[in-house]
Parts: C-alpha cells; sequence; structure tokens
C-alpha cells in the first residue's frame, strides 16, 4: 500500500515538472519569437520610399541588433526558470529598440508589443531579482520612446501601445515596487498622448482617456491598502518637503496619490480670459474640465473615507479642489455645473465630517445663486437637481440642519434649500415646466423623508417647544461623540432657537441700537453682566444687522466697547493673507467711522490681529501694518474719489511709504502689489451690503476658520429635530402643494401631490397644527364645494366629471379620519365641504351610527393626553394611499349616464369614511375636539351658511346636530371638559344678528337629550358635567319655549327614562330641576299622562329617588300634575296620599342629619366637639325642614281650591295628616308662625273667598254649599291644629300673633253670607269651637288677666265683638 502511495506521488511530481518545463519552454520559444519579430521589421526594406528612409540594416545601430542577437543566443542556452531570472537581461534589448532613433516606427511597434507580452504573460514577479529596476527601466524606456522616423498612422499605433503596456505596467503584479516618481511620470506620459490625441484619431483620444481612468483607479485603489509606516511621513510639513510612501523599499504611496491629485486640480484651470469690445469673459477647455473631473470623482471614490486619514492629501481636496469648484461653477456650463455637483457629493459621501464650511460655500455660493432666478433654465435645472441629488441622501437633510440651520454662525442651508424648491414648484403662468415638476419632486423628496423619519418608533417625541431658561454662548457648540444623545439635540434645538432670537435681535438694533442689545439681554442671548464676546459675535455673524452702528460701536473708547473690538476681531484668522485681501475682508463686515480716533483704534485691533497671524518676517511690528493700512484707506480714496482731480501714481505710494518697517523700506514688489490691488479694486468702506462672489479673502478665511471650528457632525433623524426642520418650511411647503396640484393634470403627477399631503400631515401631528389647518384650506377648494357662486347642478358636474375635485375630497376627508388628532382650524373647512355634500345628496340618510359611537374608558378625572400611539405611522401609508387608485381616471370612462355617475361619486364618498370621523373621535385633543364643535354649531346656527329653501335648512340643522351629538357621545368620559367651551359657543350663537331659533333649538335640544341619556347611563363622580349639559338644555328651551310642547312626546320620554332609570346618576339640584322642567309639560298633552303618573308614582313611593335637594321640585311637579286637565279625582287624591307620605322622607332626612341619598355628606362628617356648630347645624337643618314642609303645605293649601269637594275635602285632610306626622319636629322651627300665616290662615282665607265668590253667582247653590262645607273643615283644621299644639305654641315669640289671627279667622267665619242662598251653618260650628279652645286655654292658664300681658283684653274685645253671647259665658263679671 505504501509503494502504491509513493508511486502515485511520484506520478504526480513529474507531472508537475513536465508542466513547469512546457510553461518555461513556452516562455522561450515567446521570447525568441518576439527577438526574431523585432529583427525581422529592422531588415525589411520599406516600401514606399516617400521619407528617404534607409531600408538596409546598417543604417540602424549595431548595438541594438547586437544586443537582439546576444537574447536570442540566451534564450535556449541553457533552460533554466525564468522568474529567477533579472528582467533587464532580456527586457534591455527591447527597450533599446523602443529607445532608438534610427529604427523605424513599425520596429518601435513590434518591440512595444515584445515588452507588453512580458508583462502580460508574466514572466517575472514581484519577488524576481532585479525587479525593482526592471520595472523602472520599463518606465523610462516607454516614457523616452523616440519616433523619429515614421509617419502619422505608423505613430498612432505606437501610441496605441504605449497606453497598453502603460496599464501592463501598473496591473502587473510588480508595480507595487515603482517609485512615486515612476507612477507620476506614467500618468504624465498618459496625459501627453491625451493631449496629443486631441488632433488626432477618435479611437486614440478615447483609448487615451480610458488608460489615463485606469491608472488612477489603480493609483488611488491602492490607497486605502497603504501601511501605516507610509503615513508616518505625512505631516502637515510643505508638500514639497519629505518622500512619504515613495522609498525605495516600499514602493508608491501618498505622495504619488498627493501629485496626481494635485495635477488633476490643476487641469481644471484651463482657461484663458478674452477681451473683446471692452467686455472680459472666459473661455475654458470644457473638454478638459470635464476630464478632469471625471478623475477626480473616480480617485475620489476609489479612495473613499481614507482620504481623511492622510492630511495633505485630505488639505488639497478642502483648499484646492473645492476652491476650484466653487469658482468655476459659478459661471461654467450646464454639464461641468453637474460634473461639480457629481464631485461635491462623492466628496460628502467619504469626506463631509472634513469640509464643513466647504460645502456650506459650495451650497451659498453656487447651488443657490445657480438656481435663483436670475439664471438660464439650463443650469437653473442643472443647480436644482444637484440639490435635489444630495436631498436623497439618507441623512443629508438633518446633518445640514443640526450644521448649518442650527449655527448661528452659519447660513440657512436647509431652510434655503426647502424655500428653494418651492418657489421653483410655483407655476406663475399656469404652465409646468421641467424646472417646476424637478423642484417638485425634490420638494416631495424632502418631505418624504422627514415624514419617514419622524414615524420612527423608539423616539421620544419630547416638549413641542424649547426655552432658553439661562444664558448659554450662542457661539459654543457640543461634540455628539462626547455627550449624550439627548443633551445634544436639545443642544442642537436651543442653538437653533438662539438663531432666530439673533435675527429678532438684529432687526430691533436696526431700528434702535438700545433696544436691540436690551433685547439680547430679554433673550439670555448675553450674560448679566455683559459679556463681551456675545457682542462682538452677535455683530461679527447675524446677517442683515446695520454695519454703521457696528462701527460706531467698535470705534467707542468705553473699556467694555474695546475688549469688544478685541474679540470681534479675534473671530478673523489672516493666515496666508496679503494686507489689502485681510483689510479688505475685515472692513467689509462693517461700515469704518467717520471719526480719525474710532478708525485708530479699529486698525490697531487690526494691525495687531493680522501681525499675530503673519508667518514671514516681512513685517517688523504691528505699527508698520497701521501705518500700511492708513496708507491703503488713502491710496482708497485717492483712487477712487471722483472728486479727487489728481490721482496718486505708485511711485509716489512707495515713495510715501519708504522707512516705516522700523527705519527700513518693505520691499517694493509687495507695495507695488498693494498699490495695484487698491487701484483694480476699491475697499467697500461705506457699502452694507457684500459681493456675492467667492472673492481669495473669504475663501482664506473659510479655510483658517475650518481649522479651528468643530467639524461637520453625522447625525440621525430625531422627531424634534424632524418637526423643526419641516417648520422652517412649512408654510412655503403648503403653498408650493397646492399650487403645483391646482395647476398639474397628469394623474400620476395628481397622486405624486397627494403623497405629499399626506406626508406633510404626518409630519404635522407632532406639534404643527397651524400648518395642517392651512393645508386642509387649501386643498379643500379644490374640491370645488366651497365655490359660493356655483350652483348645484354646475359643482355636480364639476365633480362627476373632474378627477382633481374627487381626489381632493377623499383626501380632505382621509386627513380628518386619520390626523383628527391634530386639526383645528381646518374643521370649519371640512365641515362646510360635509354641508355641500349633504346639499348635492352625496351623503347617506344616516350618517352617523349613534350604536357604534365609541365611547372609551378613561380614569375619573376624564383628561386624555394624547400619546404616540395614536400617530399614525408610515406603515399606514400604503393601505390608505391605495384608495385612490380607484379614482383614477381610467375607472371614470363608462360614467357618461347620470346613474353612473351617481353611482361612482356615491362610491367615492363611501371611501371618505366620514362617519368614523365623529363616532371614532375619543381621543383626540381638547383644543381640536373645541375646533371641531365650534364649526358644527356655528353652521348648525347657520353662519356662512347659505340655504335655498327651509327645508334644506332644516336638514342641515339637523345633520350639524347629529354629528355634535356623536362627538359628544364619544368624548362623554370628558364631558366636564370640552363642554364649557361648547356652551360659550351656544351662547354666542343666541347672539348672532340674524339668529332664527327654528330650527336650531328643536334639532338642538333633541341631541342634547340623546347626550344626557348617555351622560347619565353610568354613574359619575364629579357633577359638574351634569351642571353643564343642563345649563345647555335649559338655554335651548329659553330661546324657544315652545319647543317643549313642539316635541313633547320625544322630551317626556327621554326625561321619564333618565328620571326612573337613571335617576341614581343625578347629582345636583339643577339636574333634577331641569329634567323635571322638561317633563312638565306633559300634563298639557293628554296623551302623555300615563308617562307622568308612571314618573310621579316613582318618585314618591320609591324613597331613594327623593332628597333634600330635589324635594321641592318633585312637589312642584305632583302639583302640575294635580292641577292638569281631565285628570280623575281617584289620581289626583292618590297624589295627595304621596305628598303625605312623602312627609316621613322629611323627618328621616331630619333624624338622620340629612344624610340623604341626594347628599354627598357623611354622619361623621358632621361630628364636631363644638357645641356652637352642633347648635349652628341644628337651627339650619330646623329651618329647612320647615321650609320643606311650608312647600308641602302650600301645595296642599293651593288643592284645597279644587272644583271637586271630595278632591278638596282630601286636600284639608291630608294637610292635617302632614301637620300629625311633623307633629313632633314642627315646634323645633323658629318659622311656626309662618307656617301659620302661608299654609293654615290662608288656606281658610281662600276658601272663605271662594264660598263668597260662588254666593255672588247666579245658579251656584251647589258650588256654595259645597265650598261652605270644605270650609267647615278647614276651620275645624285650624282648631284642632291650634288645640294640639297651642301649649308648644306659647314658647315662640310669634304666639300672639298666631292667637290673634286665629280669632279673626274665627271672626270672618262667623260672618259668613251666602247673600242670595241663604244663612251659612257656619256660626253654630266656630261658637263652640271658640269656647272650647278659650275654656281650654283659660284651664291651661294660658289665658288669663295679667298686668303685664294684654292677650285677656284683646280676646275679650275680639268675643265681644264677633260672638257676643259667648261674652258672659266665657268672661263672667
Amino acid at each position: 500500500m505504501e509503494k502504491e502511495e509513493d508511486f502515485m506521488h511520484d506520478d504526480g511530481s513529474k507531472k508537475e515538472t513536465r508542466k513547469f518545463k512546457r510553461r518555461q519552454m513556452g516562455l522561450s520559444c515567446m521570447l525568441n519569437t518576439e527577438v526574431g519579430a523585432v529583427l525581422a521589421v529592422i531588415r525589411r526594406p520599406e516600401l514606399t520610399p516617400l521619407y528617404n528612409i534607409p531600408s538596409s540594416e546598417d543604417s540602424c545601430d549595431s548595438s541594438v541588433i547586437s544586443s537582439l542577437r546576444s537574447l536570442r543566443s540566451l534564450i535556449f542556452n541553457p533552460q533554466q526558470e525564468w522568474r529567477t531570472i533579472d528582467p533587464s537581461i532580456y527586457l534591455a534589448p527591447f527597450l533599446d529598440v523602443i529607445q532608438s532613433d534610427d529604427v523605424p516606427a513599425a520596429a518601435t511597434g513590434v518591440a512595444l508589443s515584445s515588452v507588453l507580452k512580458i508583462l502580460k504573460f508574466e514572466v517575472f514577479d514581484d519577488k524576481s531579482p532585479g525587479v525593482r529596476e526592471g520595472m523602472e527601466s520599463i518606465v523610462s524606456g516607454i516614457t523616452s520612446c523616440r519616433l523619429e522616423k515614421t509617419d502619422p498612422a505608423s505613430e498612432d499605433a505606437v501610441m496605441m501601445k504605449i497606453l497598453q503596456i502603460l496599464t501592463g505596467i501598473m496591473h502587473h503584479r510588480a508595480s507595487a515596487l515603482l517609485s512615486d516618481q515612476s507612477v507620476c511620470t506614467l500618468v504624465n506620459t498618459c496625459f501627453q498622448v491625451v493631449q496629443q490625441s486631441a488632433t488626432r484619431g477618435d479611437l486614440l483620444q478615447r483609448s487615451a482617456r480610458y488608460t489615463m481612468h485606469e491608472l488612477i483607479q489603480v493609483v488611488f485603489t491602492r490607497l486605502p491598502e497603504i501601511e501605516a509606516k507610509d503615513r508616518e511621513g505625512d505631516s502637515e510639513s510643505d508638500m514639497e518637503d519629505g518622500d512619504e510612501g515613495g522609498g525605495l523599499e516600499s514602493g508608491y504611496g501618498v505622495r504619488c496619490a498627493i501629485d496626481i491629485f494635485h495635477f488633476l486640480c490643476s487641469l481644471l484651470n484651463v482657461v484663458s480670459i478674452v477681451e473683446a469690445d471692452g467686455s472680459t469673459s472666459h473661455t475654458a477647455d470644457e473638454d478638459v474640465q470635464i476630464f478632469a473631473l471625471v478623475l477626480i470623482n473616480s480617485a475620489i471614490e476609489l479612495s473613499g473615507d481614507e482620504i481623511g486619514k492622510h492630511p495633505k492629501l485630505l488639505r488639497m481636496i478642502q483648499d484646492d479642489l473645492f476652491h476650484h469648484l466653487i469658482y468655476y461653477g459659478t459661471w461654467s456650463s450646464s454639464f461641468i455645473l453637474s460634473m461639480i455637483c457629481s464631485t461635491v457629493l462623492n466628496a460628502y459621501h467619504f469626506l463631509r465630517r472634513f469640509i464643513r464650511f466647504q460645502l456650506e460655500a459650495f451650497f451659498g455660493y453656487v447651488l443657490f445663486r445657480i438656481a435663483s432666478f436670475g439664471s438660464t433654465i439650463p443650469l437653473q435645472e442643472v443647480a436644482v437637481e444637484g440639490i435635489i441629488n444630495f436631498c436623497r441622501q439618507p441623512t443629508f437633510i438633518v446633518e445640514v440642519f443640526a450644521n448649518y440651520d442650527c449655527d448661528p454662525c452659519c447660513r440657512n442651508v436647509f431652510e434655503e434649500a426647502g424655500r428653494l424648491l418651492c418657489k421653483h414648484s410655483f407655476a406663475l403662468n399656469g404652465h409646468l415646466t421641467s424646472l417646476h415638476i424637478q423642484s417638485f419632486e425634490g420638494l416631495l423628496i424632502m418631505i418624504h423623508n422627514i415624514a419617514d423619519n419622524i414615524d420612527k418608533d423608539g423616539h421620544h417625541l419630547g416638549p413641542h417647544t424649547i426655552q432658553l431658561p439661562t444664558y448659554r454662548p450662542f457661539w459654543e457648540e457640543m461634540d455628539k461623540e462626547e455627550e449624550d444623545l439627548e443633551d445634544w439635540v436639545k443642544h442642537v434645538r436651543m442653538r437653533r432657537l438662539q438663531k432666530k432670537k439673533l435675527l429678532i435681535a438684529a432687526n430691533h438694533f436696526n431700528r434702535d441700537n438700545k433696544k436691540g442689545l436690551e433685547y439680547l439681554k430679554h433673550a439670555k442671548l448675553i450674560s448679566d453682566p455683559p459679556d463681551p464676546k456675545a457682542y462682538a459675535y452677535f455683530f461679527r455673524y447675524t446677517p442683515g444687522i446695520n454695519k454703521k452702528a457696528i462701527g460706531e460701536f467698535l470705534g467707542d473708547p468705553d473699556a467694555f466697547y474695546l475688549q469688544v473690538l478685541k474679540e470681534f476681531t479675534a473671530t478673523f484668522h489672516f493666515q496666508g493673507m496679503n494686507l489689502d485681501t485681510g483689510l479688505r475682508f475685515y472692513l467689509e463686515s462693517f461700515w469704518l467711522p467717520g471719526e480719525s480716533q474710532k478708525i485708530q483704534r479699529v486698525l490697531e485691533a487690526f494691525a495687531e490681529r493680522f501681525y499675530d497671524h503673519q508667518s514671514s518676517d516681512m513685517f517688523a511690528s504691528k505699527d508698520t501694518i497701521l501705518i500700511l493700512c492708513y496708507s491703503l484707506i488713502m491710496l482708497n480714496t485717492d483712487q477712487h474719489n471722483p472728486q479727487v482731480k489728481k490721482k496718486m501714481t505708485e511711485e509716489e505710494f512707495i515713495r510715501n511709504n519708504r522707512a516705516i518697517n522700523a527705519g527700513k523700506d518693505l520691499p517694493r514688489e509687495y507695495l507695488s502689489e498693494l498699490f495695484q490691488s487698491i487701484s483694480t479694486c476699491a475697499f467697500s468702506l461705506e457699502k452694507t451690503t457684500v459681493s456675492l462672489d467667492m472673492n481669495p479673502s473669504r475663501w482664506i478665511q473659510i479655510i483658517n476658520r475650518s481649522k479651528v471650528v468643530q467639524p461637520f457632525t453625522q447625525c440621525d433623524f430625531d422627531r424634534r429635530i424632524c418637526r423643526d426642520m419641516f417648520a422652517c418650511i412649512a408654510g412655503p411647503a403648503v403653498a408650493a402643494l397646492s399650487s403645483f396640484f391646482e395647476h398639474a393634470d397628469e394623474e400620476e403627477m395628481l397622486h405624486e401631490c397627494i403623497e405629499g399631503l399626506f406626508s406633510v400631515a404626518r409630519i404635522c401631528q407632532y406639534g404643527l397644527e397651524d400648518t395642517l389647518d392651512e393645508l386642509i384650506t387649501s386643498f379643500c377648494k379644490f374640491t370645488t364645494l366651497l365655490n359660493p357662486y356655483a350652483s348645484i347642478e354646475e359643482t355636480m358636474f364639476t365633480f362627476s366629471h373632474d378627477l382633481k375635485p374627487r381626489m381632493a375630497t377623499v383626501a380632505v376627508f382621509t386627513i380628518a379620519n386619520y390626523f383628527r388628532d391634530s386639526i383645528q382650524g381646518g374643521w370649519k373647512n371640512i365641515v362646510d365641504c360635509l354641508l355641500k355634500l349633504k346639499r348635492l345628496k352625496l351623503l347617506p340618510q344616516s350618517v352617523i351610527d349613534f350604536e357604534s359611537v365609541d365611547v372609551p374608558t378613561t380614569p375619573e378625572s376624564g383628561v386624555v393626553s394624547p400619546t404616540d400611539d395614536h400617530k399614525f405611522g408610515s406603515q399606514r401609508v400604503a393601505s390608505m394611499i391605495s384608495r385612490f387608485l380607484h379614482l383614477s381616471s381610467e375607472s371614470m370612462e363608462d360614467g357618461l349616464t347620470l346613474g353612473s355617475e351617481f353611482e361612482q361619486n356615491t362610491k367615492m364618498i363611501k371611501m371618505c369614511n366620514i362617519g368614523s370621523i365623529f363616532s371614532n373621535c375619543s381621543n383626540i385633543p381638547k383644543e381640536c375636539l373645541q375646533s371641531l364643535g365650534r364649526s358644527l354649531i356655528f353652521a348648525a346656527a347657520g353662519k356662512g351658511q347659505k340655504f335655498s329653501t327651509p327645508v334644506e335648512e332644516e336638514e342641515t340643522v339637523e345633520f350639524c346636530w347629529d354629528l355634535i351629538t356623536a362627538i359628544s357621545i364619544a368624548n362623554v368620559h370628558r364631558f366636564h371638559i370640552f363642554w364649557p367651551n361648547f356652551h360659550e359657543y351656544l351662547l354666542s350663537v343666541a347672539q348672532f344678528p340674524m339668529f332664527s331659533p327654528i330650527p336650531f333649538v328643536e334639532k338642538g335640544i333633541l341631541g342634547l337629550l340623546k347626550v344626557c341619556l348617555k351622560l347619565f347611563s353610568a354613574p359619575r363622580d364629579e357633577k359638574q358635567a351634569e351642571e353643564l349639559i343642563f345649563k345647555s338644555v335649559n338655554l335651548m328651551w329659553k330661546l324657544d319655549i315652545e319647543i317643549l310642547d313642539t316635541f313633547h312626546d320625544v322630551i317626556s320620554h327621554s326625561s321619564s327614562k333618565i328620571l326612573i332609570e337613571y335617576h341614581a346618576n343625578l347629582q345636583t339640584q339643577i339636574g333634577w330641576k331641569s329634567v323635571l322642567n322638561l317633563l312638565s309639560p306633559v300634563w298639557r298633552h293628554p296623551e302623555n299622562y300615563d308617562v307622568g303618573f308612571e314618573v310621579l308614582i316613582a318618585l314618591f313611593s320609591d324613597g331613594t329617588r327623593l332628597s333634600r335637594t330635589n324635594y321641592g321640585d318633585c312637589v312642584d311637579f305632583a302639583f302640575g300634575f294635580f292641577l292638569a286637565k281631565n285628570i280623575p279625582g281617584e289620581k289626583k287624591k292618590m297624589i295627595l296620599d304621596l305628598l303625605v307620605g312623602s312627609v316621613k322622607m322629611l323627618i328621616q332626612w331630619h333624624r338622620n342629619q340629612y344624610t340623604d341619598p341626594g347628599s354627598n355628606a357623611s354622619i361623621a362628617s358632621y361630628s364636631s366637639n363644638s357645641s356652637i356648630e352642633d347648635y349652628s347645624r341644628g337651627t339650619v337643618a330646623s329651618a329647612n325642614f320647615m321650609s320643606q314642609l311650608s312647600k308641602l303645605g302650600e301645595v296642599f293649601r293651593r288643592t284645597c281650591l279644587s272644583r271637586q269637594e271630595e278632591v278638596r275635602n282630601h286636600a284639608v285632610s291630608s294637610l292635617y295628616k302632614s301637620f300629625n306626622l311633623a307633629e313632633e319636629l314642627f315646634y323645633l322651627s323658629p318659622n311656626c308662625e309662618h307656617y301659620f300665616n302661608s299654609v293654615i290662615f290662608a288656606m281658610v282665607d281662600e276658601i272663605h273667598d271662594k264660598m263668597l265668590e260662588y254666593s255672588k253667582r247666579e245658579n251656584a247653590e251647589r258650588e256654595t254649599r259645597s265650598m261652605e262645607g270644605t270650609l267647615k273643615l278647614a276651620v275645624e283644621l285650624l282648631s284642632d291644629m291650634y288645640l294640639q299644639s297651642f301649649r308648644q305654641l306659647t314658647e315662640i315669640p310669634g304666639f300672639r300673633g298666631i292667637w290673634l289671627g286665629l280669632l279673626r279667622r274665627m271672626d270672618t267665619c262667623m260672618k259668613a253670607d251666602l247673600g242670595q242662598y241663604g244663612s251659612s251653618n257656619l256660626g253654630e260650628i266656630v261658637r263652640n269651637l271658640l269656647r272650647k279652645i278659650i275654656t281650654q286655654m283659660k284651664d291651661e292658664g294660658i289665658l288669663e288677666p295679667r298686668e303685664e300681658d294684654d292677650m285677656w283684653e284683646i280676646t275679650y274685645i275680639q268675643i265681644q265683638w264677633s260672638c257676643p253671647s259667648l261674652k258672659d259665658e266665657l268672661f263672667p263679671l
């Protein structure tokens, strides 16, 4: 077995050996063939002696031929491995041919092909001896290729082969060993071919450009692979010094990439200036610029963020590249601008952390400026497309907002971009162009991006607004990486608020300097005491501020403002600037004051700062700079003031500035440059605006500032930041959305508008309710339902034949369904649209199903706090958008008949799902609910409505009240929170000048009764809701009191249900009183007697329904039933018996200290150790008891006048029974005298008067005698009650009055005269009653002669007057 394995191993080795030998033999044959081919071409005679080139072998250099022959002799002898041979041995003969002057082009081409084969066949690799020198020799040979004896066709072929070899070199395994210089040489050679190919064939030119691209790819692909040791030399030293990454051991590296990138940037400068007709124009080689931009893009894409690890290469991108891009981007063609935008976008992807201010400058000086209306349409389209491409990046808009819009020292890049897209989305002439469509798509991208990220789960919403509780320097930034995310978000939002307040302060400052500075303190933008640095940054970075005022403050001699001047100047960075550039930039930030002393202070501060930032030793001291600044300002005045006739010459300027540098002269060339600069371009000493161009001083300032300010912060979306972002562009975005929808005709565009509409709504639900209201208002007008001048027929025709109104209608009501929690003022327009649909008969008969109204279970407080769970998320967008697919124009093609149109419109309205808007609104915030209620109530009252017929008005009012009822029932759990505002709206409606209570009150009271039934169907702890609803109910029937009779049937059944089924939930007096008042008209309608009597029995037969709060109202209600017509006597007597039985409840409440079902007080709550409190409470309780008993007694008194004798007599006996039941508590009250006067005495008087009235009528003897009988019972009642209680009555202060009152009534009855019907029978009865009363009083010692009391004398006189026959018997002498 082992032998077999050894045999197989030997056999495999032999195969590998044979394979290796075959390869080596193949390489040898290939080299031999190539040598032979070169020799053959050299020996071949020329066919065309056009160029007089010798054709003999002798004309060639003998050394070239001998080297080729020597190589041929070594190829097959001896046989060996080519990889181990120094490549220079077999490369040198071919390279000699390539570099030879005497070799024809054909031979050069063959030699180049041979070298290319050697590279492609990999005859050597990176391990071969002498490979570095071999590769270098190839580079040297190829780049020094000589074409002395050639023709154009052959030259093109040679160039093509050179390009192939350049590619082969860089793709070879050993290319990494090339030096930086060699790689740069290859690239330079390739570019030379590119240049030469410009005048040759298109194939060569394309091949050269492709090869250049290949070389750049290879070089910059290797950049991420460079080892750390290659980066150590890449320091902050000058680019020309050092040999980083290109040493003999490591091969080419960073230095090579730096040089090549610098070369590519220089290609952007291929621009010539042409002057013609007195004007200067820029003529650029766009072909070269585009080629350079393609290569730069490729380099950035391949290197990625690795560029940030190489400071020199990064500085080149930050400075050289962006400076060129911004400069040429402002005036290049649309194609160049497009490429520039792509380059900047690539730089943003990989290097945005390092190019914060460069990006800001690119947007401000290039994109925003070109995208404005001053440029041509193609350039505007390219600029807008560039902005849109940035907005397509996942986190671009939020990063831009956080880095620029929330930085008081930067411009509002996001806001400007959004507003610019909005501005271009407007179709001013009514026609949509490609620019309008492009801008609108960009705006939608921005809106969708915000909406999708604001809906992300896991984010805490936080407060809608942010305050500045304390002073924080607005120029200080926070590093996101070092701080908590929550703190960073708060910091960013706070800086945004500071930025807004700074603009407000600037506005105040421009009007009144002192008020502006005071506002800074009030807004906590500066500390107390003030910080000079805060003033300095306010003057320096706040846009639109009055620069003349800044100059005056900076020149102020006060110590504080001197420090402000110092801090202000410290915000400038003058490194790398010439003096004229720095001074020019410095003076652009303010208006130089007019006083010489102020000018001196300002220039001294500048001179000191400029001197500190100079790296050269040109200036001996800051005094030199100060003197030179004065000289430049004077020169500026001399050269550019039209009043100066004789201008200063350059020589005079130089002579004036001799020996100012510590006694020495400044370089003449330097002073000459300064003179030319000032003469050519004046200082803007008195300009309030600055140039919009990117000048050198501004660019140097950007570069210097980027070195000291925090880099670009990369971040993700946060809900609060998203809300703040959209708030910046909310108004223009809504206007643009509406305008585009108005002018769009294509269905696809309309659908895009609708999607944008929903995205805006998704954003607005997080604290931007005003914007959502504005959006709804805008889109409601597209429904054509709010046109006041269109007839119903016109509206119906437009609505049926135009897709846009239908889409707008479904969109509006879809928003009302999904975003009802955020709608406030927009409800008015929604309600108006809804009412118009009702008039168009497009709504079903019953929009609201009251049985399906959702009433959630909430805490006792009833307060609903909207949470993020109720917010509309992105996961529901698809289902919402899908409904619009059914509204396409294709689906409407067959809708030609009236019937089909109506069916389609009805189907469309069904899609709106209008009913759920109102039945499922139980969780909407209070403000939204109030706005909805106000809109419905005002619409029901006719505000803003026009009715053509009374029927239409009634239907509209009924519909509105149905909706009001639905939302009230849905929110019954928090009725006490929202209804006070609803009641105020009802009061306001009643004050309308043209208000008509019909049918508003009729429909309103029915709706309110439905709410009452829902409200009282469950027990409630708080009483406010009950009071509120009945205040509104009472308001309704008081506006039209006849309403109680008009709808007595519905009102009586609703009221009886409340009193019978839900009586336990009626807790307030106003509630009971109101319900009983509503039920009171039942006695005027015999068909409802049974309902009323059932309620009456339920009230008085069950003690759980009566309470001290409702007792008086229930008694009044019973009396009302008693007075009703056609009530049988038996029922009246039953009512009286029920009232008598209620006295037991009065006694029970008094004994239990009023802890009745209607009282919330408990027995324990009345326990007190204070006797004074006990006495006071007992007195109040007795007074309440007597008040209720008197109330009952007055009812009995009034029933004693009934026309039915048996009922009258029963009433008298009922009064006596009630007195007997309450006798034990009767005397505890101090109001006993009032009871006798108002009830007992009044009853006798009224019956007596009624009897006399009957006695004067004709044919009324029976009625008179009947009333006489009742009076007899009343007098006996009076006598019995007095005899029953006179002992207790004597102890009260009013006893004397009661006794005299009794004697007067007896006297009246004694002298009663029935006139034509004969004498009365009362005399004897009264005489007996008096005898009995006086006798008993004398026996008890109450009535007897006393010196201090005249009751005996008064009684004697009264008896003598009324009944003389008893005088002697009762008062003997």
